[in-house]
């Protein structure tokens, strides 16, 4: 049985509703990466875009057997068609993604406007690289908080194992990461001192049952890298 297989199998699995919020995510998820391949000429993030809209194709096949198989009145079918609905509005946001990636086949010189629109945008997808001296070296996302505190969300890493799209908040940060993020222009520029080292990380206050939950993992991960 091969992956794709595997997948529509754990995918039948999901509800409806865990369904249409990784419909949701991933076409997020996607539409910012296939920004940030335009804007870094990337063929690697393209690359990932096509496989997360062929991944979208198996979720809209899995919420489509799911509403067939839970449809068993008149009644049942005119309201599972509004889930129909949301899930074919996010195939198509997927859909965009991939013919803007499609725009890597025509020649920079004549995309000059591609940089321009981006630039006007509210949140921006920018760039930057995570310094030795910086504060947020050995943290995970989590823990720093990265959204919350600087506005910018981390849509990929890239260290030297390649790229890791939409990161895990247990995924952690180290120096010489390159990190690209969507924000607003003020929350990038405090990033980027922060990721520099030229100022220290505000970590936000947490409770005392978030802290143990820290420390746990925190064990959980030694333990891991101890295993031979």
């Amino acid at each position: 049985m091969g992956d794709s297989d595997d997948r529509e199998i754990s995918y039948n699995d999901l509800s409806v509703r865990e369904i249409l919020t990784e419909m949701k995510d991933i076409s997020e998820v996607m539409v910012d990466l296939a920004y940030a391949s335009l804007m870094y000429d990337s063929e690697d993030m393209a690359e990932k875009v096509r496989e997360l809209e062929a991944e979208m194709d198996e979720l809209k096949y899995a919420i489509r057997f799911k509403t067939l198989l839970a449809a068993r009145t008149r009644d049942d079918a005119r309201q599972l068609s509004g889930l129909l609905q949301v899930a074919s509005a996010a195939d198509k946001v997927s859909d965009a993604a991939g013919d803007i990636v499609d725009l890597l086949d025509v020649p920079l010189e004549k995309r000059p406007f591609i940089s321009a629109m981006l630039y006007q945008s509210d949140e921006k997808i920018r760039a930057t690289k995570i310094m030795p001296n910086s504060s947020m070296v050995g943290y995970t996302i989590k823990q720093l908080a990265v959204e919350a505190c600087t506005g910018c969300r981390i849509i990929a890493i890239k260290n030297r194992h390649g790229w890791t799209y939409d990161p895990e908040a247990d995924v952690k940060i180290r120096a010489g990461d390159d990190i690209i993020v969507r924000g607003t222009e003020d929350g990038y520029v405090n990033l980027t001192e922060f990721a520099k080292g030229s100022k220290e990380w505000e970590f936000p206050e947490i409770s005392e049952e978030e802290e143990e939950e820290t420390v746990e993992e925190e064990a959980a991960s030694i333990n891991e890298e101890e295993e031979p």
